[in-house]
């Protein structure tokens, strides 16, 4: 991703997010407006250093969390919260913490997945799930997770830094890619009916 395209994309989900919490003014109670914003924080999570990241990954699971409190079965909001979980988890290096998040995510998953039976995204979402707590105990292992996630060097001073820069960030797309390219999408169909400006190309 060009860094126009990534500020494009930041620009427009900062008008998002800010357009959601104008309408939240007007109405707290719609669900539809709270899972935009949820999925908004969520996508501009991804540009932030970890403890911002976090910081605004559990600010979009409070939204969603009241979009479900006003929707109970709504299947998009049910997705979302899945990858909210999902991102907190990597961002997590304890394990047996991240464990916690990785559980609840698959739930939200397989609620998504009763609520929606059709939908291919949702059994995909469930079915990397399973395959989460590996994946974060990779990264971990290796050290990848403090680069990949955007809080700066490790502490390796070897001439391979370089390369090991591009593969972290390479990883750190790998991780959120389908996350966020998903979240992205039902975000922004929900944005197109706010009659927002159409998203930059990815």
């Amino acid at each position: 991703m060009d860094m126009e395209s990534e500020f494009d994309r930041i620009l427009f989900f900062e008008h998002a997010r800010k357009t959601a919490e104008a309408a939240y003014a007007k109405n707290p109670i719609d669900a539809d407006n709270l899972t935009r914003w949820g999925g908004a924080l969520l996508e501009l999570s991804q540009f932030q250093n970890v403890p911002d990241s976090k910081k605004m990954i559990l600010d979009a699971i409070s939204k969603l969390e009241e979009a479900l409190e006003a929707s109970p079965s709504k299947h998009d909001t049910l997705w979302c919260l899945g990858n909210a979980h999902t991102s907190h988890a990597f961002l997590t290096p304890d394990q047996d913490e991240a464990k916690v998040y990785f559980e609840k995510a698959a739930q939200y998953f397989e609620q998504a997945v009763e609520a929606d039976p059709q939908n291919e995204l949702y059994k995909k979402s469930l079915e990397v799930a399973a395959k989460a707590p590996e994946l974060h105990m990779e990264i971990h292992k290796h050290g990848f997770a403090q680069q990949a996630m955007g809080a700066g060097p490790s502490a390796s001073t070897t001439t391979k830094q370089g390369t090991k820069k591009k593969k972290s960030s390479d990883l750190k797309y790998d991780i959120f890619g389908w996350i966020i390219l998903a979240v992205g999408i039902v975000a922004w169909v929900g944005f197109a009916k706010s009659h927002l400006p159409p998203p930059p190309p990815r």
